[in-house]
């Protein structure tokens, strides 16, 4: 049996697997920097890191996962509706690109400017969905 599955969803697929993935660097830099969790019932809230490159890690993981709230009903609703076309494919691939882009700008703490572009982008993108699922380009 042949599955179809639209260029939409193979990148909201590479999206979601990109963002799951991201509390990795940041969750190795705390067994770094605390040790292991202790088996306390509640234990105390986690220190701020001390590695700036952890906290803004963890900071756009945050914001990854914020944005594909609005990103994955978007592409699905674009596979759903049949309205998929080559600017909804390449918002999808463009979004995924944003988003790697956005987590590598902030893991090493390059300027607001690219960072804010990247992110521009991603947003770009949820548009271009959103206008195309509205049936308005």
């Amino acid at each position: 049996m042949e599955s179809v599955v639209s260029n939409e969803l193979l990148w909201l697929a590479a999206t979601c697997l990109w963002t799951g993935l991201l509390w990795i660097p940041y969750v190795i830099n705390r067994f770094r920097e605390l040790g292991p969790p202790g088996w306390d019932w509640f234990p105390a809230p986690d220190p701020a890191p001390r590695a700036r490159w952890a906290d803004r890690a963890q900071r756009a993981h945050a914001n990854a996962v914020e944005n594909l709230v609005v990103f994955a009903p978007l592409a699905l609703a674009v596979h759903a509706g049949g309205v998929s076309s080559p600017f909804t494919v390449l918002a999808c691939e463009v979004y995924f690109v944003a988003r790697v882009a956005h987590y590598t700008i902030c893991l090493c703490g390059l300027p607001i400017v690219p960072r804010t572009l990247a992110f521009l982008a991603g947003v770009g993108c949820q548009l271009t969905l959103g206008v195309a699922l509205l049936g308005l380009a």
